[in-house]
């Protein structure tokens, strides 16, 4: 993650939005996620926010990284205005995060082809666990500060050294940790609200696009033309 990928990630987010997997935009909730369905609507920002799952220091990890990932610009809104670290706990509190549907006995082969599919032994929820406590390790010896409080220009740097395997671990793969990361903040970034980010259907707004609408056929083959109407989520609701 480059600082000139920083500077245009708004068009990677828009080119992203085409191949964002069709369970993370649409998926079903899970029992977990139900647990917190009854508070949702009393959510407003990650601030106000109690995690079901992450530590105080791992929360502020996942809302600074994922501030720089997509941070707020002319273009659109952040990951924290559309609520990304909350989408990102309650899928660590899910069945993702429990791995609950993954087929999780070995052999593990790290090394294997990426078609081979996810080969490490741990879970999502520990995958995460540790690649909080591994980066920030490396930040207090570097920097002598634990990585939310380091500086933007700081933050991008350990993120690409995440990305590059340039900062790593003995015990996980880093560069494995930054692409759940990386692929849970755009997830949580355009998946309908129902989920817990994408406030008010944020980035569906700033790219136009229909979300959970029965029906808009006439207006599938009208390329480069500006959709009139709002999205509409998962609950119905338009905003």
């Amino acid at each position: 993650m480059s600082k000139n990928s920083v500077n245009n990630r708004r068009d990677f987010i828009k080119n992203v939005f085409v191949a964002a997997p069709a369970i993370a935009l649409f998926g079903s909730q899970t029992p977990y996620a139900v647990a917190s369905q009854a508070t949702s609507t009393q959510l407003s920002t990650p601030d106000n926010y109690t995690p079901l799952y992450f530590k105080k220091e791992e929360w502020l990890f996942i809302s600074a990284a994922v501030d720089c990932l997509i941070p707020h610009d002319d273009n659109g809104p952040g990951a924290l205005e559309t609520d990304v670290p909350i989408f990102i706990d309650r899928q660590m509190f899910g069945y993702f995060g429990h791995a609950a549907s993954w087929y999780m006995e070995g052999p593990f082969d790290p090394s294997a082809a990426p078609d081979r599919g996810y080969q490490l032994p741990l879970t999502p929820q520990q995958l995460y666990r540790l690649g909080i406590e591994e980066t920030n390790h490396y930040c207090l010896n570097t920097y002598k500060k634990i990585f939310a409080e380091l500086s933007t220009e700081q933050k991008c740097a350990v993120l690409a050294g995440l990305e590059k395997h340039d900062i790593t671990s003995s015990r996980l793969p880093l560069d494995i940790f930054f692409s759940f990361l990386l692929d849970n903040t755009k997830e949580g970034y355009f998946a309908d609200p129902i989920h817990g980010g994408n406030k008010d259907m944020q980035s569906w707004k700033m790219i136009g696009y229909p979300g959970a609408r029965a029906s808009y056929l006439e207006w599938v083959d009208k390329y480069n033309v500006h959709y009139p109407v709002g999205p509409v989520s998962l609950k119905g609701a338009e905003r």
